[in-house]
């Protein structure tokens, strides 16, 4: 069976209110998949929906072909699908040691330890800072340490949403090829980029959703062709 994450004809609710209507897209292992739109387009809901935090209304999400539709958050990321959520969201009270180490608790120890010097490997920047508590870390430092994490955690598959929300350009140039060296050791990457020339240059696939349904799906280089597609999408907000 083609190893895969994917969503089948995927509804959600949020509030009462249908956000996402009957959406079809797949990740492939090795490959980063761009999600495009404006804000309040359904992409947040649907990745949230893909990592259980959401309930689904109707459709499916498959890993590797088997539901994963009505798991727990924490059993889908066990699993290997973790999201990184917009909003560089951390365990403010804890140090950035204890963040590396919460999300590796389904590891051995020896496997845990040598899981936070790989994620140390790729930020050396947050090495002197371990025994710092992370809320005081800076925006730039608090992203890097949440896709520390992910590493620690060892994915299959990552949701990438909006990673460089508030950042500074030359942090989102540090962020961008962690996602791309995640990409070239096999594992499957969604993003959510408001930066679509950073998104579509990186991206091997891409879909733009427009209130709450995909509206194209393709190459890269199409919405490189055909601008006034993303255009559309974001005037419709």
């Amino acid at each position: 069976m083609t190893q895969s994450l994917s969503v089948s004809n995927l509804s959600v609710a949020r509030a009462g209110k249908t956000v996402i209507h009957g959406v079809s897209l797949k990740i492939a292992p090795g490959k980063i998949t761009a999600l495009l739109g404006a804000n309040g387009a359904g992409k947040s809901s649907l990745v949230l929906s893909i990592a259980g935090a959401l309930p689904v209304e109707r459709g499916e999400v498959l890993l590797d072909g088997k539901s994963i539709k009505g798991l727990r958050p924490e059993n889908v990321r066990r699993l290997g699908v973790v999201a990184v959520p917009e909003g560089h969201r951390v365990l403010g009270d804890l140090t950035v040691d204890e963040n590396l180490r919460v999300a590796g608790t389904a590891l051995k120890r020896r496997e845990l330890d040598n899981a936070v010097e790989r994620a140390l490997e790729t930020f050396a920047e947050l090495k002197p800072r371990l025994a710092v508590r992370a809320g005081a870390l800076s925006g730039g430092q608090q992203q890097m340490l949440v896709l520390a994490q992910a590493i620690v955690s060892q994915p299959r598959y990552i949701l990438a949403d909006e990673l460089s929300f508030g950042l500074a350009p030359m942090i989102v140039a540090r962020l961008v090829p962690v996602l791309e060296s995640f990409a070239a050791n096999g594992v499957g990457v969604l993003l959510i980029e408001q930066f679509t020339h950073i998104a579509l240059r990186i991206s091997h696939y891409a879909y733009v959703m427009e209130r709450g349904r995909i509206r194209f799906s393709g190459e890269p280089d199409a919405l490189r062709q055909n601008p006034d597609i993303l255009h559309s999408a974001y005037l419709a907000a």
